[in-house]
């Protein structure tokens, strides 16, 4: 999580203020603060909303700078928290979702986050109304021709880096790079020019669980202050930017904007979350040709020396009719080698995948027919159309592993049958919950689941940071 981007970094000894004070506004202030917020979202023409590292701490990340923060209890020396799951299965929090909501609604015009967590991209923002200033530790981007790759796993590097990967553009194949920022690298353009676009035609910049003292990042939100723009402020701890805020809110960010919300009668919708992964049946005739060879694989849709980190063993069984053996397959590549008379008739094999930590159920379970015969038909569906309705299914039936097929290709040489799968692993609904007013309400979260020069990135106290070793 934070925790292994943090050590990847390179060291410096300012990082800025870390440990600062938490303050919380009393009750009936807060309930006033979050309908004021409230109702300069519903009247703004152009909102955008600029987060940190406290939108996450909900979804079991935790932040740098607050009481429990990394750096904070490294500058204390004490033990780092450890994490409460894997970083590739923490899933968004109600803040996130209800930041897609505001963008589906026509609020939301624009997001700038500064969190390398991926979990915007992964509540469903779209890309084009995103800005990740500092990159994202599952994305991946091909320095020729600019093709983005999200990834289901971390990224292996940190700082612009070359990658064990390359570009599947037919033409290209470039060494892919990494997209997350060290802190001597500066800014890509792609990211801060319209980011400070938006910034400059914004009558309100929402800044949501950051301490605004990363450079030049925080100094965004300021760019509105021209035009007329006014900033908002939710954060726990004081920031050096308090003073240019129109509102400054200290309260917990899940808790103020599901006020939001609420105030402006709109749902925070559920997170769904689906995976994929594809399986390879390969076959070839023995040399005497009494009996075939196979071997079913099952790897990522990301190439076949991808990890594959949500599934943590596959159970292979076969159709009754056939005296085959069962296998688990446990160690990856997830790989099964067999061979078979000729003469075999058609049989099924069926895979229970079973899921690893993180995922909110235990298991789902895939057929795959097999009678060797097989053609150079294709099969590509609209996979836009599959995963919204395994969407709609999961919301139907709430519990995960919900299967579907997205594509089947053949391959000539050697004769393989490739099939990509989705699968549902992950379902969460946020259900409000009060208990009286505003200030005593919360949302929790529910999971229903049966089993030119760009400037470089620095502290705003100007010093420039010292490159000196990786922390461990």
């Amino acid at each position: 999580m934070s925790l292994g981007y943090a050590e990847k970094l390179s060291f410096i000894e300012d990082v800025g203020n870390v440990g600062m004070t938490e303050y919380f506004d009393p009750p009936l202030l807060l309930q006033d603060k979050i309908e004021r917020l409230a109702v300069m979202i519903q009247k703004s023409k152009h909102l955008v909303v600029f987060t940190g590292a406290g939108i996450s701490t909900s979804c079991g990340i935790p932040d740098f700078r607050g009481p429990k923060g990394i750096w904070t209890l490294q500058r204390e020396g004490k033990a780092l928290p450890e994490a409460s799951l894997p970083f590739h299965r923490a899933t968004p929090s109600m803040t996130h979702m209800a930041l897609v909501e505001l963008e589906k609604a026509g609020f939301l015009k624009f997001l700038i986050s500064q969190n390398i967590d991926g979990l915007h991209l992964r509540s469903g923002i779209p890309r084009e109304k995103l800005s990740e200033l500092h990159g994202d530790s599952f994305m991946e981007r091909c320095p020729s021709c600019g093709i983005e790759y999200m990834r289901d796993f971390e990224i292996e590097t940190i700082g612009l880096k070359e990658t064990a990967r390359r570009c599947s553009k037919v033409g290209c194949g470039a060494r892919l790079k990494d997209t997350v920022l060290d802190w001597e690298d500066a800014l890509p353009p792609k990211e801060m020019n319209p980011a400070e676009r938006h910034c400059k035609m914004a009558d309100v910049v929402l800044c949501l669980g950051t301490s605004l003292q990363i450079t030049p990042a925080c100094n965004l939100p300021l760019k509105s202050l021209k035009g007329g723009g006014k900033i908002v402020i939710v954060n726990l701890q004081k920031t050096p930017k308090d003073k240019k805020a129109s509102l400054l809110i200290h309260g917990l960010v899940d808790k103020v904007i599901t006020g939001v919300m609420e105030f402006l009668s709109l749902r925070i919708p559920p997170f769904i979350r689906i995976d994929l992964l594809q399986t390879i049946f390969t076959q070839a005739s023995s040399l005497d040709e009494k009996y075939v060879n196979w071997s079913l694989a099952v790897a990522s849709v990301h190439g076949n020396r991808a990890p594959l980190p949500f599934i943590k063993s596959v159970e292979v069984s076969f159709s009754e009719s056939q005296n085959m053996k069962a296998a688990v397959l446990d160690k990856q590549p997830l790989y099964l080698k067999r061979r078979t008379v000729k003469s075999t008739n058609p049989f099924n094999i069926m895979m229970k995948l079973n899921f690893s930590d993180g995922c909110k159920c235990s298991s789902a379970e895939i057929m795959i027919p097999i009678d060797f015969k097989i053609s150079a038909d294709v099969f590509k569906d609209d996979k836009d159309s599959i995963l919204q309705n395994l969407r709609e299914s999961a919301l139907t039936d709430p519990s995960c592993g919900q299967t579907s097929v997205i594509e089947k290709k053949v391959i000539m040489v050697p004769k393989s049958e490739v099939i990509v799968h989705a699968i549902v692993t992950n379902i969460v609904k946020f259900d409000r919950s009060y208990d009286g007013d505003l200030s005593n309400g919360s949302f929790k979260r529910k999971y229903e689941c049966l089993n030119g020069v760009i400037p470089s990135r620095k502290r705003s106290n100007g010093r420039k940071p010292r490159t000196v070793i990786n922390v461990r």
